[in-house]
């Protein structure tokens, strides 16, 4: 057939693939309408109906309902126009459906009880302002509110979480496992122990000069130990312990004596708290950084260590 022939119903089926039915019914709402009749009232189309009904087809499979379809064909509406209203649409819709996956994933993964779904389905909805104040409440109870200590503003940066605009599903899980972390009261008052007891130790020596403290001493002195296997009670981790005991006398400007070295415990028990490399943890999936060394293994034995040469 040449390009001024006209095609009967069924033609027109087999060339578009569409079922008669879906063409007479876009043919009845003028989606597509027939060029001329038989005399006995049966429609005819031109070849102009083939390439309108495939673009239609292409719409409907972009998820275009026929209202927007009949003006975007009738060129009632632009094109473009249509293309990226809906594609925002869309967009919506996947950050919904993320959300969704993500909080029926985190059911099934914990067994969650009714009560546990709610709370982890409404803290993922939380609009950015209340992610920002939950977030801001848990700092400030960490690091202190207005007029809290300036040398602690980088601390609190590198534990804000920064959930995207459009988030993967994995994020979206890690927000709200950080976010419930968070409203923990034992591991507030614990991470705010710590932040203390760095305060204090900031305060007290006798330089000016920016020190490291005693977790990144753990991580620096007993990495090498425990990397060749010493047994943290042994002779041979003496010299280990020497060093991290004398680092930690020069940070708060105390004799190396046993009271300094229960204090270092002290200080080594509250941060070694897995919550808090949890913490770390999830923080890394939410800002898209890399993960967190894990201290365990090294507070572990820095712990055993000194419990072993503290009296009593």
């Amino acid at each position: 057939m040449d390009g001024d022939a006209l095609y009967s119903i069924g033609e027109l089926a087999r060339r578009t693939g569409l079922s008669v039915k879906t063409i007479r019914f876009y043919s009845d709402r003028g989606i597509v309408a027939p060029t001329d009749r038989t005399p006995t009232g049966y429609r005819r189309y031109g070849i102009e109906a083939v390439v309108r009904l495939d673009f239609v087809r292409t719409l409907r499979d972009l998820g275009l309902g026929l209202p927007t379809i009949r003006k975007v064909v009738d060129q009632e509406l632009s094109l473009a126009e249509v293309a990226a209203a809906h594609a925002e649409a869309l967009a919506v819709q996947i950050r919904t459906l993320r959300l969704r996956r993500a909080v029926l994933t985190a059911v099934a993964e914990r067994g969650a009880t009714p009560e546990e779904t709610d709370l982890m389905h409404g803290l993922a909805k939380l609009s950015e302002d209340e992610r920002r104040r939950l977030v801001d409440d848990f700092l400030d109870a960490v690091f202190g509110g207005p007029g809290a200590d300036a040398r602690f503003a980088g601390a609190r940066r590198s534990m804000t979480p920064e959930l995207p605009d459009n988030p993967e599903a994995e994020q979206v899980r890690a927000w709200i496992e950080l976010a419930e972390l968070s409203q923990d009261p034992d591991f507030r008052a614990g991470v705010r122990r710590t932040v203390e007891s760095h305060a204090a130790e900031l305060a007290e020596g006798d330089t000016g000069v920016p020190r490291r403290g005693p977790v990144a001493a753990v991580r620096d002195q007993v990495g090498p130990a425990l990397a060749v296997g010493i047994e943290p009670a042994s002779p041979s981790a003496d010299p280990t312990v020497a060093a991290l005991t004398a680092h930690y006398s020069r940070i708060v400007g105390l004799p190396d004596d046993v009271g300094l070295r229960r204090r270092l415990l002290t200080r080594l028990e509250t941060a070694h708290d897995p919550r808090r490399q949890r913490y770390s943890e999830l923080l890394a999936v939410i800002n898209g950084w890399p993960g967190p060394e894990n201290l365990a293994p090294v507070l572990d034995w820095s712990i055993q260590a000194l419990r072993a040469r503290i009296p009593g």
